[in-house]
Formats: structure tokens, sequence, C-alpha cells
């Protein structure tokens, strides 16, 4: 394995030309359509990059001209006349114009509309085209913040052309154009040569997913990532800003985290019982222990950077003699029992026990449940079962939740009408001051404790420029990013060799060769019995399997729209999956899909899931071969070596490292080799897999050392079953016999022994492959390898059932299929098998 190391070492990883930019994502998007999604991620990729809108929101939180250079809003707020640019044409080469906005605007606020944000659309009279260049929206009634909405991704602009497949192949008017999206890797954009606008001054960003921690600091600390705007590790800020090569940048988002309250039950149907909590709570304490001092407290729903702000974190001081005196007003002198359900992020997690500890100085006792986000989805945002729990709420001017029927269940008619006349007002100065009474509204009444504003924590490069510091709008825009003294924009690279397909034939000329000698050695007649019983088990797996999915708990419907996501757009998406239709109707459409190589469409990536799965075992199949011939090449010696020296030092020694092998933990193993190899020597990257297409080498490059993080526990574990075998097998008459015979030892376990040791170690091979093939999901995450495992954990998560089945099922054929490779390999090695099988 050092030879390994040393081999690749010697083609250190080129550093990337100062025209391409490699930036750090938390989440992959589910799709590319920011008017089909409300994934946060989706806007963060690709609006203001690929996609733009009439308007748009700058560094300042304010609406500035987009596609629209400029507009007129009638006295009444009822007419919005807009101009659009000339000579804007979409990537493919279609024209933007006036019917391109009435197409847009139409189909966002259609009946069957998709688009999450759909009630923002529906004060929406008509779209009315005057000329080329000119459009009119008239009203049905006032929206004062219709021009606000008209600036967010849900209502990026479109082409009737290619709306069928922004999906997947985003074609938009923005400053980059969609280059490739290697699923579960990184999503590549290029500058678009004909952009109407300034163009990038960075040819290429390559946007790569890292949601772990560990990992996204391992990839800036190796000078894998250019820049991480969104760092998830902010422990590791303080280290980072000691390195001159990093700038470390700490901005505010629009997220309002709050400790979301119930209060359609009791008791926080009762506002003594909402305020004791508010005042129960130590705002700084929570930003410090979870947040590690990162993040402003905040009094109401609303973020401190908006225009409008007003400041109410002094209403509800920490004070736990006022929250036990209110607790006893109403009732719960001998405190209450509660439960917080918890969703996945550290920021709700590292908070839920800081105030757990904190209601417990009031006497709330605090039951925590820790959901993953499908759960959560289910428990708390659709069937509102639950008494507190805490979550940011990252949409721009979301206050208006709080007059919606939300999971939160608070309704107050004055607030309502708070809203009406938010809408009803044009001038800024009027909507601030009545922005100012909502925000008091709601800090009096506390249907939730505001807790704090979610901070944008970024990393970059020192040399890199154009970064935003503040994050007013989820998009995260880079026409202005590049690095100080770069040169002119290169072309695109050229594209290399590919050898995608490499490991895939390997496998399947392997198959061929092991059928083949199994035909041989045991005969058509055994073969296809066998083949047969493969086959109905399995169907019965594919029953199974199917039952199994439908009852995990979780819409993926809603999973995928998001919190603020319309019901109807909901409904809307439910029935475009096919998710209305009965399961036996589903399951017999899946079946015989499968039969013909079609394993559906994915809910979450829209593309279908062969080939999503083919994509996936490109990696995972290459090092699940290349770690099991790392395992076999480290086991075989050290188990031949400590059979044949038993008992002495040798012996002693491969044993206690075999121990300490199956002892070590591959995370902690594959962590510690990157701080050594990536981090330190910079021998080797990070993670992250650059694909076949980018040549042999540097595919294998990305595979060495989550290759050998897998490899060594399992050869340890080959190694010592592989002794004790052969330890075995020399005890028995026929080695005697050969010794007697004059062979010596290594000869007589050679040629005698070895054979017969090989068929428990073949078993353990068996059951290692599927293993390595997708049960390395801690491994691939702390290498971000875009591979089988990673794909199944991700499919769970975001409820995509049909990626989950067609996965499983996968794994239940090589699982059958392995194991009748592995009888064949029995019968290959061992005569005394072929004999009494014939």
């Amino acid at each position: 394995m050092a030879a390994l190391l040393l081999i690749f070492a010697g083609h250190a990883a080129a550093q990337p030309p100062p025209t391409t930019l490699r930036l750090g994502m938390q989440l992959e998007p589910p799709n590319l359509d920011p008017t089909a999604g409300a994934a946060a991620a989706i806007d963060e990729a690709v609006t203001g990059n690929v996609f733009e809108s009439l308007v748009r929101i700058g560094r300042d939180g304010q609406v500035a001209p987009a596609l629209a250079e400029s507009w007129e809003i009638s006295p009444d707020g009822l007419i919005y006349l807009f101009h659009l640019r000339r000579n804007v044409r979409f990537h493919d080469g279609a024209p933007f114009d006036a019917s391109v906005v009435k197409f847009s605007l139409d189909r966002a606020r259609a009946e069957n509309s998709a688009n999450a944000q759909k009630a923002y659309f529906d004060p929406i009279d008509r779209v009315e085209i005057l000329d080329p260049l000119t459009v009119r929206l008239v009203l049905k009634r006032p929206s004062s913040s219709l021009i606000y909405v008209l600036a967010w991704g849900d209502a990026a602009m479109v082409s009737p052309a290619s709306v069928a497949h922004d999906d997947t192949n985003p074609i938009g008017t923005g400053p980059f154009r969609f280059a490739g999206w290697r699923r579960g890797e990184s999503i590549t954009l290029e500058a678009n040569p004909a952009y109407w606008g300034a163009k990038p001054r960075t040819q290429r960003i390559v946007l790569k997913f890292i949601a772990d921690p560990t990992a996204a600091f391992a990839a800036i600390r190796a000078g894998d990532l250019d820049a991480y705007p969104g760092f998830p590790a902010p422990e590791n800020l303080p280290e980072l800003a000691k390195d001159p090569r990093f700038r470390v940048v700490v901005g505010s988002t629009e997220g309002e985290t709050i400790l979301a309250l119930n209060n359609a039950r009791p008791p926080f149907n009762d506002i003594r019982v909402r305020r004791a909590l508010a005042y129960a709570i130590d705002r700084k304490a929570i930003i410090d222990g979870a947040m590690f001092g990162y993040g402003q407290p905040i009094g109401s729903h609303y973020p401190p950077q908006n225009p409008g702000y007003v400041d109410l974190t002094g209403r509800y001081p920490h004070d736990v003699a006022k929250a036990k005196a209110l607790l006893a007003e109403a009732g719960y002198a001998s405190g209450l029992d509660v439960t917080l359900k918890l969703p996945p992020p550290s920021y709700a997690r590292r908070s839920g026990e800081i105030i757990a500890a904190q209601l417990a100085a009031a006497g709330v006792r605090v039951r925590i449940e820790n959901l993953e986000w499908a759960q959560w989805l289910d428990q708390v945002l659709k069937n509102h079962s639950f008494d507190m729990t805490i979550v940011s709420h990252t949409e721009p001017m979301d206050y208006d939740i709080y007059g919606r029927d939300y999971y939160f269940g608070y309704r107050s008619a004055d607030f309502d009408a708070l809203l009406k006349r938010l809408d009803a007002a044009v001038l800024p100065t009027e909507r601030n001051a009545i922005l100012g009474d909502i925000q008091r509204k709601l800090a009096e009444d506390s249907p939730n404790v505001f807790l704090f504003e979610l901070p944008k924590l970024g990393v970059y490069d020192a040399r890199l420029r154009g970064y935003w510091v503040d994050a007013p709008v989820q998009a995260s825009e880079a026409v202005d990013l590049y690095f100080e003294g770069a040169g002119a924009a290169a072309g695109p690279a050229a594209a290399q060799a590919k050898a995608g397909g490499f490991w895939g034939w390997l496998a399947l000329a392997g198959l061929g060769a092991l059928v083949v000698a199994g035909v041989w050695k045991l005969g058509a007649r055994y073969v296809a019995g066998r083949a047969v019983a493969l086959g109905l088990t399995f169907l019965a797996a594919t029953i199974i399997v199917f039952l199994l999915i439908q009852i995990l708990p979780g819409d993926p419907a809603a999973y995928m729209m998001g919190l603020n996501a319309n019901p109807q757009a909901v409904a809307a998406l439910r029935s475009q999956m096919g998710l209305d239709q009965p399961a036996t109707a589903r399951y017999l459409a899946w079946l015989v899909g499968m039969l013909h190589g079609d394993l559906g469409t994915s809910y979450t990536y829209h593309v279908p899931v062969a080939g999503l799965i083919g994509e996936r075992l490109q990696v995972s199949l290459a090092l699940a071969l290349i770690a099991m011939a790392l395992s076999i090449a480290v086991a075989l010696p050290i188990g031949i070596l400590a059979a044949a020296r038993r008992g002495k030092a040798s012996d002693v020694v491969s044993m206690g490292l075999a121990q300490i092998g199956v002892a070590l933990p591959n995370f902690w193993f594959a962590m510690l080799l990157v701080l050594v190899f990536s981090v330190g020597l910079r021998w080797l990257p990070s993670g992250g897999f650059p694909g076949w297409d980018a040549g042999l080498v540097p595919g294998l490059r990305a595979l060495v050392l989550p290759a050998i993080a897998l490899a060594l526990p399992q050869a340890a574990i080959l190694a010592r079953v592989l002794r004790s075998a052969l330890i075995e097998t020399l005890g028995e008459d026929y080695v005697r016999t050969a010794r007697a015979k004059g062979l010596s030892p290594t000869q007589a376990l050679v040629r005698h022994a070895l054979r017969n040791a090989m068929i428990p170690a073949l078993t353990i091979l068996g059951l290692q492959f599927p293993f390595l093939l997708a049960g390395s999901v801690i491994v691939e995450n702390v290498f971000f390898l875009p591979g089988l495992g990673r794909l199944v954990f991700q499919a769970i998560t975001q409820r995509d059932l049909i990626v989950v089945q067609g996965v499983v099922i996968l794994l239940v054929f090589l699982v059958v299929a392995v194991t009748f490779l592995i009888d064949l390999g029995y019968a290959a090695i061992d005569p005394r098998l072929r004999t009494r099988r014939s």
C-alpha cells in the first residue's frame, strides 16, 4: 500500500487555472429548475447564475433591475409596467421578450402549477403584452411584496422551448451556462460568452457537494476547494482564520431560527406559557454554545439587516424567576413535561440540548426526539404532531407565514389585518412602519420563541474577490467572483478519453468467466437449476422490498417542496410523480418496467433510476474492486505467514495488528488518511471524484485513500479467518501424509492445505463484496464520493422511494448472484464438492 501511495503521489494534483473556481455547497439540488422546486440548494446553484428574473435582489437587500431595465407601479398598486432589455437571448439562442414573461408568470400561477411559492403570484389577475419589450401586470388586489417576489428564483424567466427539461438541463439567460452535473459530486457552469451584461471574470464554476463538516474542513485545508460560502463547521473557523491562505467572512442570512411552539394544543395555547418560555431562554448562551458565538439575537420574526427592522431583543430578557411566575399563573406551578422534536441540522441539535437545560431551570422538563428531515416534515409540518421544534426559516420576507394555517397554529385577526395593510402600502416609509407593527405584534403574542438570525459563514481563498458577505436571498451569484491577478478567461478544457465503462466491462468479463467455469465444472443442469432459484428469490424480494418501502413515513412531494410550499403545489407534484396511484398499480408498473431495464424515474433528480445507479456504480464498483484486491493482497500473505509460524513472534505480531485492524473504525482511519496524505503532505485529493472522463490516473488517485480505508479492516478479518482455516486444515490426515512423503511444510501448506482453507475465505469475500459496494456510506461521506451507498442514504432521507427500491433490488440481486458465484468457486477449489453434487 505504501508503494501504491508513492505511485500516485508522484502525480500531484494539478492546480486549476485561475479562471476555474471550486465552490463548496452543503446540499445537492434535487433538480435545477427554481420554478418547480423549493429546495434552497436549487437557488444557490442556478438563480442569478443560470436563470434570471425581471428584477433581482442586490447585495444591500434592495430590488434592482435585471431582465427588466426599469418599471413603474401605479399609485393604487394595481398596475406594474415593466420595460425589458433589448437583445437578450437564452443559452440555446431563443429570444427573450414579453411573450416569455407572460408564459413564465402564467405557468407559475396556473392551477396545476408545481411552483412552491404559487400563492405569492395569486394577486396577479392577468399578464398583458403591450409590445415585444413592454409587459403590464394587472393585479386583483394590491400586493406591495410582489416586486420582491419577482426577484426570487420562483419567478425566473424560462423559455417555452426548453422549460420541459430545465430540471436536468437548465437553459436560462444568466451569465453562466450549464455544462454538466455529476450527480452526488458536483455541478459545472461555464461562462456565457453572449451574456447581455458584464461578462463573468471566472470562466468555469464547479459547485462541489460536501455536507460533512469534517470533510469540508479537510477539503478547504487540502486546497481542494477555493471557497465555501456556507461553511458548515463554525468550530473550525478560528483555526482557518489564522491561516494566511484563507479569509474567513461572517455575514447574515434571511434565516430566522426559532423555537417553534404548537399554539393549537395545550399548554402552548396559553400566552402565559409561551411568554414564560421566552423569559427562560438565554439567547446569548445558545449562540455561544450552539453556533460558537456566530449569529445575532432576534426578538421577532424579521432579519436585523433588512429595512424596517425593530430591535425587540429586550422584550423578553433572560429571567428564570419571571418564567416560573408565569407558569404558576397559568396553572403549572409544579412544572410541565413537553417534547422537543429536532430536525437534522447541527444548529437545531446543538440548540436543542442547550434549550432543554435552560427550560429545566424554569421547571419545564423536555424530552428530545431527533428526527431526520422526512420524519420532521411528516410529523411536524404536515400532521402538526409536536409540542416544540427548532428550525430556521430561510425564505426572504416570510413573516407572512403567521397569517397562514401553518404548522405552529398561530391565528390572529389583528395580525391578518396588518398583512392586508402591508399589501396595500406602496411607499417605502409606509411599508417600514407597518413592518415595525408586524414585528411588535409577533413579539407581543410570542407564538414562537425567537432565537437568532442564522449567520452566513464563508471561507475563501485569500486571493478571491467579489464574494457576497451577506445572503439577502438564497441565491449565490458568482458573476463577480474572480482571483486577484487572474488573466483573461480561458476556453473550455479539452475532454479527455473516457474510461467510465472500464470497471463495468471488467466485472462483466469476470462474471462471464466464472459462469462458464461453473457450467464446465458442475454441468449445465445444475447451473440452470440454481439460476431458476435465483429468479424466484429475486421475484419474492421485489414484493418484500416494495411493501417495506411503502410503510416508510414521509411524503416525497412534501419533502421536495419545502417548508413554505403551497398545499395545492404539493398536491400537483404528487400527481405528477404518480404517487396518487394505488400501490398495486405502482408495483406492477415498476415490475414490468424492470423487466425492460426501466427502474422508473427518480422523484428527486427527475432522471431514469437505472442511469442514476449506473453513474454511481462507476465509482462504487471501481472502489469495491480496488478495495477487495488490496484486501486480498494484504490478507493472503499475512494469513499464510501467521499459520505457517503459529505461536512464533511473527504470528503474534501479525495477528495483533489484525486485531487492531478489526477494531479500528474505518471512518476514523479515513479521516486520519486525509489529515496525513491530503492536508499534511498534499499528495492526494481529500475527496471527490473527477469522473473517468478526466482520465484513468485522476480517477484512480481519487479512489486510493478511500480504498485503503475500506480495505485494511476487511483485510484484517480475512487474514484472521484464513489463518484459522489453515491451522485447522494443517491438522488433517492428508496433510500429514503429504509431509510423510517428503514435502516440506511450505510445500504441504501451499499445494494441499491452502486450497481447502480457501473455502471459508471465499465465504468472507462473498459477504464483504456487497458491503464494499454499498455499505461504505460513511467512508463515501468522509471523502464526499458520489457512490452507491451515499445515493441510497440520500434517497432514504429525501424519500426518493423509487431510487431506494432500485438500489435495494440491485443489492439483493448482487447478494444472490455473488452467493451463486461463490458456490461455483467452492466446486472449482474442492473436487470433493464436485463429486458429491454430480
